[in-house]
């Protein structure tokens, strides 16, 4: 075991685990301020889930089985929200991150965790499809999408890497395109699916649980499951919404310095952002009630309501207008729903639901990109370069874009199909979700001070989000054992 890095300063909290990372100092919680403040801190890891299992995944299911599964992608992000919450209330209380605290449990658990692992898993796939629809709209052709995609990823890394406030700025960026998200979403419920389709939501959700073995053989175990760890953002981008909520100013968070453009932005700082701990005591206790209300009520509203309303909503779309006919690829079904919707309703409406496609393409992509480059730059700063004078957060999270770039640009060589990378991606952060669920109940329930522990209903709560995702993982490993990695994907 490390040796600890406790000073016995009498101000240094001793609720943080020290071994692996220095330990911090107390400092009394800020006073909250209401929920119109603090609306949108959930808006980037919404826009993260909008491209992959909202428009691509459940709908492609969707047309293959109907309706009768429309009510797991609901219960994959409510298992999401209480997840989320239990990152939120770390961040809330310390200001650290929560790979942070899973680092002072070990610094093995951070580091098998932070995305710089996971990349080749995860890269932007969003961008190579929507290069497709953008060619598509316009019609280039199919042999402008390598330039077109490389175009995206170099405009990205140069938005991300220009912008001075990284957050403040990127959340406005985001928040607009889930505007128009939300418009063509509210007009297609309206005009464009039927109201049989959704009184079918009811009438066969008990058939779809009845036949899910068979449902598992036809769709494949990790498309189903990556389906549902992907209804929401999935996997260890959840565990950005750390980051995000620091950066909004959230509880502790407001104390930790911002990302900035290592190019533009001022105030640039190179020490480590480790956080503090709130002292026991009532006026402590009674901020962080006030922050917990505000942070549960934001992202009831920005991720679980409005992340909600797009699952059921464009699973509904597809189902009334191409209906069950799963002879379509991720592409080719959002063509010939676009077609359908012209037809049915006017071409403006046609050329509005591909607009929107490739607005929650796009900002899924820009989402991806940020989450692990921010999540890298942080990791990494905290542990294995907290030393370096040099190497910032932002000067890490600028090279990690341009990496992420670079790499997305060079695996057009590859030829693999989006489609795979986000199933393929899907199953590794399953994996990554049951690890890091059992540590956080673990971090929060033993590193916080105890007006803000973890307990109560929450616990029974999170001990079932770890068994679903636990369970889930054990499926996929005897798949594998018995039946090949091929029978992931049917």
């Amino acid at each position: 075991m490390a040796e600890s890095t406790n000073r016995g300063d009498d101000n240094l909290a001793t609720e943080l685990p020290s071994n692996y990372l220095p330990a911090v100092e107390y400092r009394d919680l800020p006073d909250p301020r209401g929920l119109r403040k603090y609306l949108g801190a959930s808006v980037i890891l919404t826009a993260i889930a909008m491209g992959s299992g909202e428009l691509l995944l459940w709908p492609a299911i969707t047309s293959q089985v109907g309706i009768s599964l429309v009510g797991l992608p609901v219960l994959g992000i409510t298992l999401q929200f209480f997840l989320n919450m239990e990152i939120e209330r770390y961040t809330l209380v310390t200001g650290e991150t929560a790979v942070t605290g899973f680092s002072r449990l070990w610094l093995g658990w951070g580091d098998s965790l932070h995305p710089r692992r996971h990349t080749a898993k995860h890269p932007p796939r969003g961008v190579y499809i929507a290069a497709d629809l953008f060619t598509f709209i316009f019609g280039l052709g199919a042999n402008a999408t390598p330039s077109v995609t490389t175009i995206f990823f170099l405009a990205i890394a140069l938005l991300l890497t220009l912008l001075p406030m990284t957050y403040q700025v990127f959340e406005k960026i985001q928040a607009g395109f889930l505007a128009i998200i939300l418009v063509f979403i509210v007009l297609a419920i309206f005009i464009a699916t039927d109201a049989s389709a959704w009184a079918g939501v009811v009438t066969k959700a008990p058939s779809g649980v009845a036949n899910l073995p068979r449902y598992l053989k036809e769709i494949g175990t990790a498309t189903l499951f990556g389906a549902v760890v992907f209804a929401g953002a999935g996997g260890c981008a959840n565990l950005v919404q750390s980051n995000y909520i620091r950066d909004k100013g959230m509880g502790m968070g407001i104390h930790i310095p911002n990302i900035v453009s290592p190019m533009t932005g001022r105030g640039e700082e190179a020490a480590p952002p480790l956080g503090y701990v709130p002292p026991s005591t009532e006026e402590n206790a009674r901020r962080f009630r006030g922050w917990w209300k505000v942070a549960n009520q934001e992202h009831l509203i920005t991720f679980w309501f409005i992340g909600a309303l797009l699952l059921v909503a464009l699973s509904m779309l597809v189902f009334s207008t191409v209906g069950v006919n799963g002879n379509f690829g991720s592409q080719a079904l959002l063509e010939e729903e676009g077609r359908i919707l012209g037809q049915r309703v006017a071409p403006w409406f046609e050329e509005f639901f591909y607009i929107a496609g490739f607005a929650m393409l796009f900002s899924t992509s820009i989402g991806v990109m940020d989450y692990v480059s921010r999540l890298t730059g942080d990791s990494l700063k905290v542990t294995f370069l907290k030393e370096s004078e040099f190497w910032s957060e932002s000067k890490l999270y600028a090279l990690v874009v341009w990496l992420m770039a670079i790499g997305g640009s060079a695996l057009l060589i590859t030829g693999i199909t989006p489609i795979i990378l986000i199933v393929l991606s899907a199953t590794g952060n399953g994996f990554a979700m049951a690890f890091y669920s059992v540590l956080l109940i673990v971090l929060n329930r033993r590193a916080l001070p105890e007006f803000a522990k973890l307990k109560g209903w929450r616990v029974p709560v999170m001990v079932l989000c770890a068994a679903f995702y636990i369970l889930f993982a054990l499926y996929l490993i005897y798949q594998i054992a018995t039946q090949g990695p091929s029978s992931l994907v049917a």
